[in-house]
């Protein structure tokens, strides 16, 4: 496509009264800018709109036959414009959460969003914090909810809300009458953890530090369920979000275990700094963090 908006609006703003001079002051432009405008117009199709004297400017023929097309294609475009910032709430909201705020956090804030604004359209993808922050680094979401610290120069970076994190094991293990745990008893578990880069095991590894290269990490699972069941089967000893273990814990199919060893995370909210407004964000983070769940 060869023109341009603006070339509309000086074709259409001479079209109107003949004149250069009149066109630049309704376009605010300079009177030289609207005539080289006028001209770029007309040469990059190869055509005279115009008929020119020393004194006018006078519409030609064919200047007359495309003059209507050019209103309709400009007043749609106006019109469309006009649409995009009165209804900016009915924007798309794609929100990226990590997998224990996905699974048992995220569903219960969209019911109660959708619940507010019902007419509203709501994506979750899920996954693990590096690959919703890739998500929010490459606009693939609006906005994500993360369980682990991240830094990173293009992102904003937002406190949430606070987790506790619980250590589990099935109810005929040894370690599962004690008050609490000491560190010879976490030296002799076999610890069954989430990987490396993940909300989980961050908080793990800095609740243990002293005790790291003592301790028997014996499976290393990318998801909360797969975890769970291994600890079932009794492979040995789980640590993860308290929401992802409290049902288990509920109907007796784990118990926790106590530690002195605090294991209070945080969970964030983050965005890229480059992402254009959106206020059906806004009012997502408002939503999340003013509603208790």
């Amino acid at each position: 496509m060869k023109y341009t908006l603006r070339h509309l609006q000086v074709f259409l703003a001479v079209a109107k009264d003949e004149s250069i001079s009149r066109a630049a002051d309704a376009l605010s432009m300079s009177p030289s800018a609207t005539s080289a405008a006028l001209q770029e117009f007309e040469s990059r199709y190869d055509m005279k709109l115009f008929d020119r004297s020393a004194k006018r400017l006078q519409l030609n023929s064919y200047g007359r036959e495309l003059r209507a097309t050019a209103q309709g294609l400009l007043t749609h475009a106006e019109t469309f414009d006009q649409e995009l910032q009165r209804r900016p709430e009915l924007k798309q909201l794609n929100v990226g959460a990590s997998y224990t705020i996905g699974n048992y956090l995220a569903m219960k804030y969209l019911a109660a969003y959708l619940e507010n604004f019902p007419d509203r359209k709501v994506d979750i993808s899920v996954g693990s914090t590096p690959q919703i922050v890739s998500k929010v680094l490459n606009f693939e979401v609006d906005i994500g909810l993360i369980e682990a610290e991240v830094n990173h120069s293009a992102l904003d970076i937002l406190p949430w809300q606070e987790d506790r994190m619980s250590l589990f094991c099935l109810p005929e293990h040894p370690l599962a009458g004690k008050t609490e745990l000491s560190d010879k008893d976490l030296l002799s578990c076999k610890w069954i953890l989430r990987e490396e880069k993940s909300g989980h095991r961050q908080t793990f590894d800095r609740a243990m530090q002293g005790l790291l290269p003592g301790l028997n990490i014996t499976l290393v699972l990318g998801h909360n369920d797969a975890i769970k069941n291994a600890v079932k089967a009794g492979l040995g000893v789980g640590c993860l979000s308290e929401l992802a273990v409290a049902d288990e814990i509920e109907r007796g199919l784990l118990v926790p275990l106590v530690s002195k060893r605090s294991m209070i995370r945080s969970f964030y909210f983050v965005r890229h700094k480059q992402a254009p407004a959106n206020h059906a964000v806004d009012q997502w983070l408002t939503l999340c963090r003013d509603q208790p769940l």
